[in-house]
C-alpha cells in the first residue's frame, strides 16, 4: 500500500463528500476498500476515490467514463462524480471532467454503493446481473478511437479489454513460474484458443460490435443508493465493443468446472435470455456462442491462481486446482471439437 496515495485519495473523497448534499463523512480515517496493482480504492462516507493503474490510457479511460456518465446507461452503470481539484478546476486537463491526477496516477470519484455480500452466496444477485448485462449488450455506442480533426462529440469507446486481461494473466503466470510443469495444462489450453481470444487479432466482425463490460464478476455490482437501492454495474476500465459472450464466460466457466451449481447457472442464463440478451441464441444450447470465451476465462482464472499461489509460496488451494484441472481437460479435447467454435 502506498500511504501517500491512500492519504491523498482519502482527502479528496472527504472534500468531495463535504461539498455534496446529503450524508457527510464522519470517519476520521479513510477506509481502504482495495489496494491492488490495477487500482487503489478508498472510501469516505458516501464517496469513493479510485487511483487507477499507473500507465492507464487516459483517452480510453475518459471515453469509458463518458459512457458511464451518459444517459443511455443510466440504471445500468454506476455514474462517476465530477472531480474538483484543490484549485477548483474540474477534471484532468482536457481529458474528462471525471478525471484528475494524484501522485502520477489517474483518479476518479464515485458514489458509494453496497457491494454483494461474499458471506451470503445464496443471496447473490444472479438474475439482476443477467438483466443488467442484457441491457448493456443492447446499447449502441460509437466504436474505435477518435481521430485528430474528426467530428466533435463524445470520444469513441475502444475495444473491450477482456482478451487483453487474459493475455496479461498468462504472462503473469509465466513470470511467476518460469518453466514449471504445473503451467503446462494452462498453456496448452491457452494455445488451443483462437487468436482473437488471446488478444492477438480482432474478434470476428459478427461478434465484435456489442457493448461489453469486459471483466464481469459479482464484485462488479453494487446497490446504489446504499444499502437498498437497485443493483448497478461498476468498474468500466475494461468496457467497450466486443463479443458479449465474454461477460457470460466467467459464470459459464464456473458451471462447466463444477463450481457453480446448475440451478444457479440456468437461473442466470434464463434471466439473460428473458431480458433479450444477444450473446446467446434465444433458446437451445448456448454453448456454441459461449465455448471460446468460457475456455479463455478458465485459462485466465487458472493462470492467476498459479501466479498468486507462487507469490504466496504455497500450493494452489482446492478451488484454484479445480480450474487448473479444467484446463487439463480442455487441452485434452480433440482439435476438431475446439475448432468447431473458434471462429
Amino acid at each position: 500500500m502506498t500511504t501517500a496515495v491512500v492519504r491523498a485519495l482519502g482527502a479528496l473523497a472527504h472534500e468531495t463528500a463535504h461539498a455534496r448534499p446529503g450524508p457527510r463523512c464522519v470517519s476520521p480515517e479513510p477506509a481502504v476498500l482495495a489496494d491492488r496493482a490495477d487500482g487503489t480504492v478508498v472510501r469516505c462516507g458516501p464517496v469513493v476515490a479510485k487511483a487507477h493503474a499507473a500507465g492507464t490510457d487516459i483517452a480510453a479511460l475518459s471515453a469509458r467514463l463518458g459512457l458511464a456518465a451518459g444517459p443511455a446507461l443510466a440504471g445500468v452503470l454506476l455514474a462517476p462524480l465530477p472531480v474538483r481539484t484543490p484549485e477548483g478546476r474540474a477534471g484532468h486537463g482536457d481529458a474528462s471532467p471525471y478525471l484528475t491526477e494524484l501522485h502520477g496516477r489517474p483518479v476518479t470519484l464515485w458514489p458509494y454503493g453496497e457491494p454483494v455480500d461474499p458471506g451470503n452466496p445464496d443471496e447473490a444477485p444472479w438474475e439482476a446481473t443477467a438483466v443488467l448485462l442484457a441491457r448493456l449488450h443492447r446499447t449502441g455506442i460509437r466504436t474505435g478511437r477518435s481521430t485528430p480533426g474528426g467530428p466533435s462529440g463524445p470520444a469513441a469507446v475502444p475495444a473491450m479489454r477482456g482478451p487483453a486481461k487474459a493475455a496479461l494473466a498468462v504472462a503473469r503466470m509465466r513470470a511467476a513460474r518460469p518453466g514449471e510443469r504445473t503451467t503446462a495444462p494452462v498453456l496448452a489450453a491457452w494455445r488451443g484458443l483462437p487468436p482473437w481470444a488471446r488478444d492477438e487479432a480482432p474478434a470476428p466482425g459478427h461478434r465484435a460490435h456489442l457493448l461489453c463490460h469486459g471483466d464481469l464478476h459479482l464484485g462488479q455490482l453494487v446497490q446504489h443508493p446504499a444499502p437498498h437501492g437497485p443493483w448497478l454495474l461498476i468498474d468500466v476500465d475494461d468496457a467497450g465493443p466486443g463479443d458479449p459472450a465474454w461477460d457470460l464466460a466467467r459464470p459459464a466457466a464456473w458451471y462447466a468446472a463444477g463450481l457453480l451449481p446448475p440451478e444457479v447457472w440456468f437461473r442466470f442464463l434464463d434471466a439473460y435470455r428473458a431480458a433479450g440478451g444477444p450473446a446467446v441464441r434465444a433458446e437451445g444450447d448456448p454453448w456454441p456462442e459461449l465455448d471460446v470465451a468460457a475456455r479463455a476465462l478458465t485459462v485466465q482464472t487458472a493462470a492467476l491462481a498459479l501466479a498468486k499461489s507462487a507469490a504466496e509460496h504455497r500450493a494452489p488451494d482446492e478451488v484454484e486446482q479445480v480450474m487448473i484441472d479444467a484446463c487439463a481437460r480442455i487441452a485434452a479435447l480433440p482439435p476438431e471439437l475446439t475448432a468447431e467454435h473458434s471462429s
